[in-house]
């Protein structure tokens, strides 16, 4: 009898470490279950955006050599920096040597500077333009958007001086145009919030499109004449007794508020990876400059998105 009693509580301990180590073996596949789930759920992604930026010209005209006055008016064309730059501190009219005579290959005054020459043709370079993109998933097609991009921008255009040839050359052929390049640079930083609708039922390959508002913080950055060798920095000036001095006036800031869309193609690599070929018009008001306005812009690029 003794015997029997003992064989059952062994038989009872060896039935409860067999259900223990049951329970547990469901436990832990349940928690690997429920972690793949989350992971395959997770409905925040996060990426970054590379493409081309093609900037509107209408704001290039801030880059124009005229510059403002201490109240963000644009100067007068003898308050202007190219003016104050080329006639009176490097062409001589403070009583100094003649840069400009001199890089221009001519006698000191044979040349002039007068406002038919300022640039008229400022234009926007194509630019790079990086940045980080965010995307919350409301459900399988619909996404809130949150991107910030950013881009350097330069600018170029042309200007002239005309040289002024001997009296005894034929009066009719005495002048003569030599054109310059003038160039600028400015950092522009996009915010965009928005909506983005996946179009489409395949696994792998849809369209989609996108559409949201659109924030862009913009600097001056720099603005530079070339007169062959010669280059001159428009950002500051010089007093009369050639003393550098602060610019009258802070190079502009300025943030504008604006509206953009987009569509493209939207490919699932992998349950973790995403890439997405966009195309991005918007309208973007450039706070800089005078009269600023909202005007369209153009990128094109791609951007890739990791599950996390």
């Amino acid at each position: 009898m003794k015997l029997n009693t003992e064989k059952l509580k062994l038989g009872l301990i060896l039935l409860l470490l067999g259900l223990s180590v049951n329970l547990f073996s469901q436990e832990s596949d349940s928690t690997e279950t429920d972690l793949i789930i989350k992971v395959r759920k997770s409905k925040f992604l996060t990426g970054f955006y590379v493409g081309s930026y093609f900037a509107n010209k209408y704001s290039a005209s801030t880059y124009n050599g005229y510059g403002f006055d201490v109240d963000g008016n644009i100067n007068s064309f003898l308050n202007s920096f190219m003016y104050q730059k080329i006639k009176n501190e490097y062409g001589g009219g403070y009583g100094q040597f003649d840069y400009i005579a001199e890089a221009i290959g001519v006698d000191r005054g044979q040349w002039e500077f007068t406002e038919s020459d300022m640039p008229v043709n400022m234009r926007y370079v194509p630019a790079i333009m990086v940045g980080f993109n965010f995307r919350a998933a409301l459900d399988k097609k619909s996404a809130f958007l949150f991107n910030v991009n950013g881009a350097k921008l330069g600018i170029e255009g042309n200007f002239t001086i005309t040289t002024l040839r001997p009296p005894s050359i034929n009066p009719g052929i005495n002048t003569n145009l030599k054109t310059f390049a003038i160039k600028g640079g400015e950092q522009r930083l996009k915010f965009q919030l928005g909506f983005q609708k996946i179009l489409g039922e395949d696994e792998k390959l849809n369209f989609f499109v996108e559409t949201g508002l659109v924030g862009t913080l913009t600097k001056f950055d720099k603005n530079t004449i070339y007169i062959n060798n010669l280059q001159i920095d428009l950002t500051y000036y010089v007093n009369q007794t050639i003393n550098p001095a602060p610019l009258p006036t802070r190079n502009p800031v300025g943030f504008g508020l604006g509206a953009f869309a987009g569509f493209g193609a939207h490919l699932a690599m992998s349950k973790k990876f995403t890439l997405q070929l966009l195309y991005t018009p918007s309208f973007e008001k450039i706070n800089i400059g005078t009269n600023p306005t909202l005007k369209m812009q153009n990128a094109i690029g791609f951007r890739a998105y990791y599950n996390i």
